[in-house]
């Protein structure tokens, strides 16, 4: 994800929409840090659902249409059935699809055009990008603005999951009134556990009071001291914890321990690690990274987190020679499939890095980016530039069309994100 330094983004105003029938909004907050374009908050409501299965526990899920619509169930509701399921089962096919996509809006001026796209497309989550010195009340101002847009099935909100990128130093979207001037991972990865498990508690309490359910933090990428701030994505920014596994291990798990006592979900990012490359994804393509193997100790951290319940994991779009050269992580069956869900038993929300805007997939069309992550075995796109999703949605819609697989595989990938939702709060059920 781009790191941009407290400048204001350059205003982008781009409205696109889709052929996709359209329910009830839905926007998602999706990115790492970049920025989006500015604008006004949307305030206009779509009341209306489009076209879909009563939601019906212990019914089978709908089979989804390339039109987006969906085979309604009449069946009695079983109360085995999970909230999960029962959401599931009454969404369209460009409802699910929408599950799939976080999208960036500027954290301190939501553009309108922005706003729209994700709503047309359903999309479930958004990230706050750029950067903002309004203060926790008015964050909390501009995302309820937003957040009664999801969409809605049977009746009931599947809400927006809103996130952003909180991880301290250069790295802090939200400041202002409210929030703590964090400190940089390596000042973070000084102090002791039970001091950073205390702090970071109370910054997820201050993401929590300004409506925001997820931090896409913390770093779990061991930066080599030989490497250093040659290390441009990670160490340039001192955003590492430590040098070696060991303070990295201990200072992720109690990031992440501080804010789940806070009630804010997290991401370990940027698997299988950015410690060991030169070049920044978003800014350089063909990131090599030549020494990291599927059983090196710099993935300690990831799978200390993962043992303690991380909901989330962001990978990489950087290669991985050792492990698989020839596709990079974020497209990489072998680094989600085989390492991330079978070595380390992953069953939670596999996000991407950013890969609307980012260099390093560049030479990818969006409709390609979205197929190969998600066929890879990942769940959640995220994109800071909204105006791609169209493309993507699209591209996804047709492909769960042609090949019943690949729809139950999407179906997988929704169902742990509802799930997320679901234990977060976010989901109302009967």
């Amino acid at each position: 994800m781009r790191i941009r330094v407290r400048q204001r983004p350059r205003s982008r105003r781009t409205a696109l929409r889709t052929g996709v029938p359209l329910t009830t909004l839905a926007l998602a907050v999706a990115g790492c840090g970049a920025s989006v374009t500015p604008g006004a908050t949307t305030t206009s409501l779509r009341n209306t659902v489009a076209t879909q299965g009563t939601s019906t526990p212990g019914a089978t899920s709908p089979t989804p249409s390339p039109t987006g619509t969906a085979t309604a169930h009449t069946a009695p509701m079983a109360t085995a059935t999970s909230c999960t399921d029962q959401i599931l089962a009454g969404m369209t096919t460009a409802q699910r699809v929408g599950q799939l996509f976080m999208g960036g809006v500027n954290a301190a001026k939501p553009d309108q055009a922005q706003l729209r796209i994700l709503r047309d497309n359903h999309v479930g989550s958004v990230m706050l990008t750029g950067r903002s010195s309004a203060g926790t009340a008015a964050t909390r101002k501009i995302v309820d603005g937003f957040r009664g847009q999801a969409d809605r099935v049977g009746g009931k909100q599947v809400g927006l999951v809103v996130a952003t990128d909180q991880e301290g130093g250069k790295v802090q979207v939200l400041n202002g009134p409210g929030f703590s001037a964090m400190p940089n991972g390596v000042t973070q990865g000084k102090k002791s556990t039970t001091m950073l498990r205390a702090e970071a508690a109370i910054w997820a309490q201050q993401l929590k009071r300004a409506g925001v359910d997820l931090n896409l933090a913390p770093v779990a990428d061991v930066v080599p001291a030989s490497l250093g701030t040659r290390n441009m994505p990670i160490g340039s920014f001192q955003r590492e914890y430590g040098n070696t596994p060991g303070p990295v291990t201990s200072h992720t798990g109690a990031f992440a321990a501080g804010f789940k006592q806070s009630g804010v979900m997290t991401t370990l990012k940027h698997f299988p690690g950015l410690g060991q490359v030169i070049g920044n994804t978003d800014t350089t393509a063909n990131v090599v990274d030549s020494v990291t193997t599927s059983t090196s100790a710099s993935l300690d951290p990831f799978k200390s987190g993962i043992q303690a319940g991380s909901p989330f994991v962001m990978v990489s779009s950087a290669t991985y020679n050792k492990i698989d050269a020839q596709h990079i992580a974020a497209f990489s069956p072998t680094v989600i499939g085989q390492l991330l869900r079978g070595q380390m038993g992953f069953k939670g929300v596999v996000i991407s890095d950013d890969i609307g805007n980012a260099v390093a997939v560049r030479s990818f069309t969006p409709a390609q980016r979205a197929l190969n992550f998600t066929s890879a075995g990942g769940d959640m796109i995220l994109t800071v530039r909204p105006d791609v999703i169209p493309a993507m949605a699209q591209a996804i819609q047709t492909r769960m069309g042609q090949d019943a697989s690949y729809r139950a595989k999407i179906d997988d990938s929704v169902r742990r994100i509802l799930d997320a939702k679901h234990n977060a709060g976010l989901l109302q059920c009967s």
